[in-house]
């Protein structure tokens, strides 16, 4: 877990400061986002209870030195002590163990801390520094969360043509996530004041961003000291295009490639159900396979 911000929103006539919290799961890929009114223990704790009413009681949680989480935790270690014995025998079982990284070493927790990074750019390039309710900041940070948790993991299918891409969505609800159609408004909107399209623009402002700035990030660019494979054949991709709508990730099966003067693939055909693709190379990201 890691906090970001402060956001400024706009109350009446007077201006207050937002954080966001953003939890995430290192077993499903899942994240959960919310929103704090104050950068303190009492908030943290009570954003800690509305995150395990909705997604379960985590058996730990790892993050950085702030003492909002460290105060958090001696608070309910209190709480915990001041309950009858038997009832701590009872509940000792059911505690959640905290661990910190080391001081100024968020490497140490580089399995989270890279995605809340391109979270928080993506986020900042977005809302930056103007001044939104906080209805509009809380949809806003909830729409991206539903943008995370559709990302594709890999594939599990014993057809290859036939991709069924896992997603923390599928594994939290069982099924395949289902959005609302996207409404695309143009950037003047910003200006109005409905809030609901206000809301939707800077949604489509940070899937923009998102996949200028983090999507890249996943396929490895080596230097051209070694040989790499090329892409083949019936190999499962995703594109990554932002002409594509919000929280879309195509997902399909080479069909064929096209091969430059040097005998590299540049550029592939791909086909996504029942229509095909050709984007260079640069557009497309391997996807793992997952055990079935």
């Amino acid at each position: 877990m890691d906090c970001f911000g402060p956001f400024t929103i706009k109350i009446g006539r007077r201006n207050e400061k937002r954080w966001g919290i953003i939890y995430k799961c290192l077993t499903t890929r899942a994240v959960y986002i919310d929103l704090l009114s104050q950068a303190d223990t009492d908030s943290f704790l009570m954003s800690l209870r509305r995150f395990i009413a909705r997604r379960g009681k985590p058996h730990e949680l790892c993050s950085d030195q702030g003492t909002n989480f460290k105060g958090g935790d001696h608070e309910l270690k209190e709480a915990f002590n001041n309950i009858h014995p038997q009832l701590q025998r009872e509940l000792a079982k059911q505690q959640i163990d905290f661990h910190y990284n080391p001081p100024n070493s968020p490497h140490f927790g580089g399995s989270w801390e890279r995605e809340i990074r391109s979270l928080k750019a993506a986020l900042y390039t977005t809302i930056g520094v103007q001044t939104v309710t906080e209805e509009v900041l809380r949809t806003v940070l909830v729409e991206i969360e539903g943008i995370l948790n559709s990302k594709p993991l890999g594939y599990v299918s014993s057809d290859v043509a036939d991709p069924d891409p896992i997603t923390p969505n599928s594994l939290l609800m069982g099924r395949r996530d289902s959005a609302l159609p996207q409404v695309i408004y143009p950037a003047s909107e910003l200006l109005s004041r409905k809030r609901w399209r206000h809301s939707q623009i800077l949604a489509d402002q940070f899937w923009s961003s998102y996949l200028r700035n983090y999507l890249p990030g996943l396929q490895s660019r080596q230097k051209w000291q070694q040989e790499i494979d090329n892409l083949t054949v019936g190999t499962v991709v995703m594109i990554a295009d932002p002409q594509f709508p919000r929280a879309l990730w195509p997902v399909g099966t080479v069909k064929s490639v096209q091969v430059g003067a040097d005998n590299k693939v540049r550029a592939a055909e791909i086909q996504i159900k029942d229509r095909t693709y050709i984007r260079p190379v640069v557009r497309l990201i391997k996807l793992p396979s997952l055990p079935e």
